[in-house]
């Protein structure tokens, strides 16, 4: 059976199995669209907000940038990680206490204000939709290398599916939807990270493999390596490549970040109980761990394997003909993606090879001139594609291949439905029903809430034909803006009960608009005309970079909230009152209010 048919059968398979899922859980209720009528497992939950949380970022691009950067980007790791682990510890327990909806109605009823409840919808907004540019890149890559079309035709065709199983389906539908992708993505993750691991360390644990000996050479992995690129030109692959303050602002970053994303908030809406928001934290770990501890070593290995790939006889032998990727098997890979536009090379001299080194070393300048190299001729390697290219770079079967395409694109539609939730639910709950349309019916609203569903599809689907960088880039924006928008007003509104009205408006608009003016004039986007790659070359503060700015957003955010609230009049006593009850555990089963 030929590749093309296999990938239909794993793609088609299961889109099928999502819009079947959605279909029996078809929403028929706005607690079954908002919150899935509270009634999920905590299990269940925690698997649904796995699928919910590792999204095309984690799946496609994660390990493409580690790979290439290799030590810095584990903050990626580090940061979604440990901000889950803030999550968990310090919001989810409290909001489902609260018992609302949805964040911004949280924001509304501690700050006693509908001014406030306007400017979280605000920022949700802006941080879910910049998040969602990402899933719908990934969407597009995934169908456009698999089915063998061009990205934006993959990008319309995994809108009409979102659209079938998310629109219909709300809370109640996506939910099981995402534990059927859950099941997809880890598996395709998985088992070509088994394989690969098996050809290059004998080990069938790719997060041992990654520290064990490489079967060919006899050293260790990382140490071989470490050599190959060093031998390119690149900085080696285990060692810090820039800034230590910049590192450490993105890695906060995207740890408050995570813990202010409002679709993955919106997950703990759905448990009967405020233990179960609990125990639904800890699957939640169990079921990204089981990911997040493989990316490094996916990273390496096809770092490694692509290397190899190049220069077949090594670094001082011949790089890959042109001949070679022409006609050999191995090669095959190269040819089929090159057709997405999302790999190119150039015999720039002529010699009928392809030559891959770092052209900006000094140290090369020599032996290239010596080969008669007119630098590097492997012109556009997407990092986005490369664990969807790892199992054809590694000669996999064939049924392997068409599971990675299955999962990537389950784990770019997951996150997706969840985002697109999240914005339905701001528009519709907050924004018509809570202060627009107060006396619309529940039947007006169900209705209201799809029709915004389907208007942020084809918004997402607009703005991720021009996404600004690659997927983990465009995430890790969202990510910042979260951060500074989002996470301070949950803090403060369960910590703080100095922080009253007009503080929580001020500091939510401040840390806002200094994060979205530092990424615009960072990046020049909308602004200036062809400027579609994303780049941090030039920080515009110092080294830290419009990825990592998020934390010092949050920063003022927290600094204008308190003096603002200084300024103005106290909280009124029921909402202190109110804060305490939703801080005290007492009464664990049951939440202060609810619908």
């Amino acid at each position: 059976m030929d590749q093309f048919t296999l990938n239909l059968i794993f793609v088609g398979g299961s889109f099928a199995l999502y819009i079947g899922i959605a279909i029996w859980a078809r929403a028929g209720s706005t607690s079954d669209f908002y919150a899935a009528s509270r009634g999920v497992h905590p299990v269940t939950n925690g698997m649904a907000t796995a699928a919910d949380w590792m999204s095309a970022a984690s799946f496609i691009s994660m390990a493409g940038l580690i790979a290439f950067t290799g030590y810095d980007n584990s903050s990626f790791l580090m940061g979604w990680t440990g901000g889950y682990v803030l999550l968990a510890l310090l919001l989810a327990p409290y909001l489902r206490k609260f018992g609302k909806f949805t964040v911004s109605e949280f924001v509304g009823d501690r700050f006693y204000s509908q001014s406030a409840r306007l400017v979280a919808v605000i920022c949700l907004l802006v941080a879910s939709i910049t998040y969602v540019i990402g899933q719908m890149q990934g969407v597009g890559i995934a169908f456009g290398r698999f089915l063998e079309i061009d990205a934006t035709t993959g990008l319309l065709i995994g809108a009409c599916v979102v659209f079938a199983y998310a629109v219909f389906g709300g809370m109640k539908g996506v939910t099981y939807t995402q534990v059927a992708q859950y099941c997809v993505l880890i598996t395709a993750y998985t088992i070509p990270a088994v394989f690969i691991s098996l050809q290059l360390t004998g080990t069938p644990i790719p997060g041992l493999g990654l520290f064990g000996e490489h079967t060919a050479s006899g050293e260790p992995l990382l140490a071989k390596l470490d050599q190959i690129v060093r031998d390119l030109g690149f900085a080696e692959y285990t060692a810090a490549h820039g800034s230590t303050l910049n590192m450490v602002l993105f890695t906060l970053s995207l740890m408050i970040g995570t813990a202010g994303l409002p679709h993955v908030i919106m997950r703990f809406f759905t448990v009967p109980k405020v233990s179960d928001a609990r125990w639904s934290t800890g699957w939640t770990l169990v079921f990204i761990a089981l990911l997040y501890l493989t990316a490094p070593a996916v990273g390496a290995m096809a770092r490694l394997n692509i290397s190899e790939l190049m220069w077949p006889n090594g670094t001082e032998g011949a790089a890959v003909s042109v001949e070679q990727i022409e006609t050999s098997p191995e090669y095959a890979w190269m040819a089929t993606w090159q057709r997405t536009g999302l790999l190119d090379w150039e015999d720039k001299n002529g010699d009928g090879r392809i030559q891959y080194y770092n052209d900006k070393n000094a140290d090369l300048q020599a032996r290239a001139e010596a080969n008669g190299w007119q630098g590097n001729e492997l012109t556009n390697f997407n990092r986005d594609i490369l664990v969807l290219a790892n199992p054809e770079i590694a000669s996999l079967p064939g049924w392997v291949i068409g599971l990675v395409a299955a999962g990537g694109l389950a784990a770019a539609l997951s996150t997706a439905a969840g985002l697109l939730l999240a914005i339905s639910s701001a528009v519709s709950h907050d924004l018509l029903k809570g202060q627009l349309t107060p006396n619309m019916t529940e039947k007006q609203e169900l209705l209201a809430a799809r029709i915004s569903m389907a208007a942020a599809i084809v918004l997402a689907v607009i703005l991720g034909l021009n996404p600004p960088g690659f997927a983990a880039q465009t995430v890790a924006l969202a990510f910042g803006i979260a951060a500074a928008s989002i996470f301070p007003a949950l803090m403060m509104g369960i910590f703080s009960t100095r922080i009253n009205d007009a503080g929580a408006v001020a500091g939510m608009l401040a840390g806002l608009l200094v994060t979205v003016l530092y990424i615009f004039l960072h990046k020049g986007w909308f602004f200036i005309p062809d400027t579609n790659t994303f780049t941090d070359a030039d920080p515009l503060l110092g080294p830290i970079k419009s990825t990592s700015f998020g934390a010092v957003g949050a920063a003022v955010n927290f600094a204008v909230a308190y003096i603002v609230a200084g300024m103005t009049k106290e909280t009124p006593q029921e909402i202190k009152d109110l804060v305490a009850s939703v801080r005290v555990p007492k009464g664990a089963g049951a939440a202060v209010s609810g619908h």
